[in-house]
């Protein structure tokens, strides 16, 4: 799966991705770093990219219509999480990504359990 971290995700996060097997673009590589949300967005759809990222103006379905991508999971993360809870957290998307498709669909991922938007579901 082609995807684009954002850059809260740091380099750990891509490391795991990578050894998931996955093409892993960063926005810190890419010079998006301090880009705006529709900047990271439209360089997704460009690189036809699911984006992975905790910012949680992702999740609005109004703003960033999911079939428009090619997926975006936002992961969330308890109110101080540690470093543990980011790692458990994207694995818990690397596992999710092995039995479903995410193109087209918003996945709020937490360490324990994938939701994923519908039109007619609240996230």
């Amino acid at each position: 799966m082609k995807l684009k971290l954002d850059e809260n995700l740091g380099v750990r996060g891509a490391e795991l991705f990578r050894a998931a097997g996955h093409d892993v673009a960063t926005v810190s590589e890419q010079q998006l770093a301090s880009a705006s949300d529709r900047e990271v967005v439209t360089a997704c759809q460009a690189e036809q990219r699911c984006l992975v990222t905790l910012d949680q103006d992702f999740a609005n379905p109004l703003v960033f219509e999911p079939r428009d991508y090619a997926g975006i999971a936002v992961l969330r993360l308890p109110s101080r999480p540690t470093p543990s809870d980011l790692w458990a957290t994207c694995r818990m998307l690397i596992a999710a990504l092995t039995r479903e498709d995410i193109c087209g669909r918003l996945w709020v991922v937490r360490r324990d359990r994938v939701r994923q938007y519908t039109a007619d579901s609240d996230i």
